[in-house]
């Protein structure tokens, strides 16, 4: 399938949405990360934005302070939570045990 290609406006336009989006992601990350914000909080009240559902669960878990590469894939293997999955694909078992773990640690 090829696609149309895009006029400078456009390809302007889709490079200025990435960059909001990307912008809004880290965001997060650094208020989850100095604690503004907590991981329940992001999953029950910011899912619904666009770019904050695209954010890999893994990236969330790892803006936790004393969280790396590892304990956020322990942490999803123990909820069974695929390592590939976004926030906006997150099933209501998976978010409720995701939050229910964390805040028992």
């Amino acid at each position: 399938m090829k696609l149309k290609p895009l006029t400078e406006e456009e390809r302007s336009r889709a490079r200025e949405k990435a960059t909001a989006a990307r912008s809004a992601r880290a965001d997060i990350k650094a208020r989850i990360k100095s604690g503004e914000l907590t991981v329940e909080e992001v999953i029950v009240t910011h899912a619904s934005d666009e770019a904050i559902g695209r954010l890999k669960v893994v990236d969330l878990l790892r803006a936790l302070p004393g969280v790396g590469e590892r304990r956020a894939a322990g942490i999803m293997a123990t909820v069974g939570i695929a390592p590939t999955r976004r926030v906006r694909g997150l099933g209501v078992h998976q978010r409720k045990a995701l939050i229910e773990l964390l805040e028992s640690s």
